[in-house]
């Protein structure tokens, strides 16, 4: 057994024991938020890692947590089917958007304003129909009394939190099957040149369409999940551009290229929105976003790699010789 599988089996160890050392409710919730935005953030890196960059996620998570609350409120179906059942009609409408993109080679920032689009479109139906999703004043999902596991409702956070958990370790697994299979393989030779992918056999269309779907479905999920967990969902806080934008920013600055780099820039994100909301109160609404737009400048500049994936490249850097040891060069005499 490695020592990298070592360190793994003993961090999840001490992950699941944490709730039942230290349980306080604060924490565990500050806690299920960073794992279930990891997720996300994972999610989106799926695809950002290999060029895809979408502001579109906001949709797909905005839909993972409407459909399934209407689902339940409206026609009595449990979160257990619903939540299958949103992350069906994300990958549908991810397949719908994103099948022209590639078939007709609609690239770079054409294909980013494609999917802000979408971003935008799914947030003005929810608005829109506030008859049914509440619009901006946002939506309540129905309450089953006390805890239940039909309705995925649970008091105790530390139930929350290890399904969370459990959730986040998934996130980690598919980013590291992604990693270690021939999806990356294609996807790193497309990404590098699309033509020359396709002269040496690969399904350029498909490659994409299937890392698209993969980061669609994972997103519905983590929008579903929110909703269950916070049990209050509002356009703004589950779908839109900000949403997008948010993605985009946690997954960089922790560092899209490695598995627990979307975990940093969560914990980062998760972590100044509480400093901001206890530190300023309601004077700092809005300002997350504005610290979020002026990092991500500055790290794409100075550290495009995120911080993990900074920190990794500097410890496998090697060494500088010590002063006074350097390798003598000898002069070459001119001619």
């Amino acid at each position: 057994m490695s020592r990298q599988v070592k360190a793994w089996i003993v961090a999840l160890i001490a992950l699941v024991a944490l709730p039942f050392v230290h349980s306080d409710p604060y924490h565990l919730h500050l806690l299920v938020l960073i794992l279930i935005w990891s997720f996300a953030y994972t999610s989106w890196s799926i695809m950002g890692r290999f060029g895809l960059v979408s502001l579109g996620h906001g949709g797909f998570l905005g839909i993972g947590a409407y459909v399934t609350a209407l689902l339940w409120n409206d026609l009595g179906i449990s979160p257990w089917l619903g939540i299958p059942l949103s992350m069906a009609t994300a990958g549908v409408l991810a397949l719908i958007v994103a099948y022209p993109c590639f078939r007709f080679r609609i690239t770079g920032h054409y294909f980013v304003l494609v999917t802000l689009a979408l971003s935008g479109i799914v947030l003005q139906v929810i608005t829109a129909t506030r008859d049914y999703t509440g619009g901006s004043l946002g939506y309540t999902p129905r309450r089953a009394g006390s805890s239940s596991i039909v309705a995925l409702q649970f008091d105790d956070k530390v139930i929350w939190y290890l399904i969370a958990l459990a959730v986040w370790l998934a996130g980690i697994v598919i980013w590291h099957w992604i990693d270690r299979s021939m999806i990356r393989h294609a996807m790193e030779a497309i990404s590098e040149d699309e033509d020359a992918a396709a002269a040496a056999g690969v399904n350029v269309t498909a490659e994409k369409l299937k890392i698209t779907l993969i980061s669609a479905l994972m997103t519905a999920l983590a929008g579903a999940l929110y909703c269950q967990y916070q049990m209050f969902i509002s356009p703004d806080t589950v779908s839109g551009i900000a949403v997008s934008l948010q993605m985009v920013f946690a997954a960089i600055v922790g560092g899209v290229y490695v598995a627990l780099g979307p975990t940093v820039g969560a914990i980062i994100t998760i972590l100044l929105a509480e400093v901001l909301r206890i530190g300023f109160g309601t004077k700092a609404v809005g300002w997350d976003n504005l610290v979020y737009g002026v990092l991500l400048v500055l790290f794409i500049i100075f550290l495009p790699k995120g911080i993990l994936g900074s920190v990794i490249d500097w410890t496998k850097s090697p060494p500088k010789p010590p002063r006074g040891h350097e390798q003598e060069t000898v002069p070459v005499a001119r001619r």
